[in-house]
């Protein structure tokens, strides 16, 4: 790394009619760096990457921008590709329907006198891959792989494409303790080949491992830019929430109560293949207490509570008792009914409906609550809509605004509001807090706790190590579709948990 600075935005002030999101920021970033970029949902860090990369157009903010020196206009993502800039968003923007070969080479194929090359596409394709140690048929389409998969595939995408400057924006989000520290190695390898790296991360002991330099901004504001060997994460945290935090994990007290969901010998079938994706998983949950569930990327945590829920492709296999009672749910409304509610992982494209207004994706599972003799009581919905907002601190000027106006990390917490108006006796999160900032976090975390306290059974599937041990009374740690393993509060360590999640113990 030298002192030169490649990116130099200037006074930058974008405006949404009467928000001011970006107010004033000043941002530098070296050669040859990774500069981590860090602030609370909704503090304008995707904004501001935004305005570098030509979402917004040259004349829809104030302020200027300098690439290694030179002032420049970036206009639209075309200017920002000529100028070597490339983004990986939070939301992956892949074509479902297309290969994974096929993605990667998008508008910039291979080409013989035929046509398109397609050998010379799925070898090179494939080639992308192993670098990335990524064991995937380059022709499978991206819809047939799992969101952790799918990221890995983006960011293989970008590095191949090239450029100066790559910006990845929550890219560990969906990956696992494997999947993230090879990751960050390749992070670390392309540093060394002079790439600059913008690095927008809500986890902050990647920011200490990875990054060179932080930023940190909160309310639209650049609060400051520290040197990672010269701060703490106490004070990293206090610069991105403007207050002091003691815990991250709230100490409310639990205790566990009757068992209220116990699958037996439960397995769920592979959508492609002739093998079972979970096979004969026997789990127990009890009220008042968490219990999370352990695994890397494909150990088929997702896929068996899913099938349980009836919300999967596949029809799982196996014994359901709901309070003692043997059930089966055939559709996600039928758990809904019993009590149940399931966040699930992917909030874009199976947690909110994008185009609607964050009142109706809060409401939507909780019908009803609000309609009474056929009729929907507006009056109601307001009420509890406005409630959840205030306590989840959803950060919107009007519950009628679109969810697809919210950051990630707001949108997250009204995938949580709409299973909170339900009022469930058992709720599943899967990946409660990917993509919340650490603010937002412990305000997930409190409700969680509450919740338990209260006597409702919580079950969290979660790739984050930390939350797992600081959240979960107990743990069951999946390896290849099996139970491997189970861990009560006092033996949980990240070591312990990770010798079941790769087979080891």
């Amino acid at each position: 790394m030298n002192d030169t600075y490649v990116v130099e935005m200037k006074d930058i002030t974008k405006k949404f009619g009467g928000l001011t999101a970006v107010d004033q920021v000043n941002f530098r970033v070296k050669a040859g760096e990774i500069h981590a970029l860090c602030g609370e949902n909704g503090a304008g860090k995707s904004t501001l990457m935004n305005v570098l990369t030509g979402k917004f157009s040259a004349n829809s903010y104030r302020g200027d921008i300098f690439l290694q020196g030179n002032k420049v206009k970036i206009g639209s993502p075309k200017d920002a590709g000529k100028e070597k800039i490339t983004i990986v968003h939070q939301e992956l923007e892949l074509i479902p329907d297309l290969s994974i070969a096929e993605n990667i080479f998008l508008g910039n194929h291979p080409m013989s006198a035929l046509g398109v090359d397609w050998k010379k596409v799925y070898a090179d394709a494939q080639d992308i891959l192993h670098r990335f140690s990524l064991d995937l048929n380059v022709k499978t389409k991206i819809k047939f792989l799992s969101v952790g998969q799918q990221q890995l595939v983006e960011i293989a995408k970008a590095v191949y494409r090239g450029g100066n400057v790559l910006i990845l924006d929550e890219p560990t989000a969906p990956l696992t303790g494997r999947e993230i520290d090879f990751l960050l190695e390749m992070l670390g390898r392309l540093k060394e080949t002079g790439i600059s790296i913008i690095y927008i991360t809500h986890r902050l002991d990647e920011v200490f491992k990875l990054a060179d330099r932080v930023s940190v901004m909160r309310d639209g504001k650049m609060i400051d830019t520290f040197e990672v060997n010269d701060i703490t994460v106490d004070e990293l945290v206090s610069a991105m929430v403007g207050r002091k935090m003691e815990n991250m994990y709230p100490q409310i007290e639990t205790r566990a109560g009757e068992v209220t969901l116990e699958i037996s010998e439960y397995s769920t079938p592979h959508p492609l293949y002739d093998m079972n994706i979970a096979e004969n998983v026997s789990m127990k949950f009890r009220a008042g207490e968490i219990v999370g569930i352990s695994g890397l990327l494909g150990a088929g945590r997702t896929e068996l509570m899913q099938a349980v829920v009836g919300a999967y492709q596949m029809k799982g296999k196996g014994t359901i008792l709901l309070n003692g009672k043997k059930v089966r749910f055939r559709t996600p409304a039928d758990a809904i009914k019993a009590g149940i509610g399931y966040v699930t992982e992917d909030r874009k494209t199976t947690g909110l409906i994008l185009g609607q207004s964050i009142r109706f994706n809060i409401s939507m599972a909780s019908l009803s609550r609000i309609i009474k003799y056929g009729v929907l009581s507006p009056k109601k919905e307001r009420e509890i809509v406005n409630e959840l907002k205030e306590n989840l601190r959803i950060k919107t000027e009007d519950i009628e605004n679109a969810v697809s106006s919210l950051s990630g990390g707001n949108q997250q917490k009204v995938v949580l509001a709409k299973w909170l108006a339900t009022n469930p006796g058992i709720l599943i999160l899967d990946e409660p807090t990917r993509g919340v900032d650490v603010g937002a976090r412990y305000e997930i975390y409190m409700i969680m706790k509450e919740l338990a306290a209260q006597g409702n059974t919580i079950i969290m599937i979660s790739s984050d190590l930390p939350e797992v041990i600081g959240m979960s009374d107990r743990v069951y740690i999946m390896y290849e579709g099996k139970v491997h393993g189970e861990l009560s509060k006092e033996e949980l360590s990240e070591d312990a948990i990770m010798r079941y999640a790769t087979g080891i113990a």
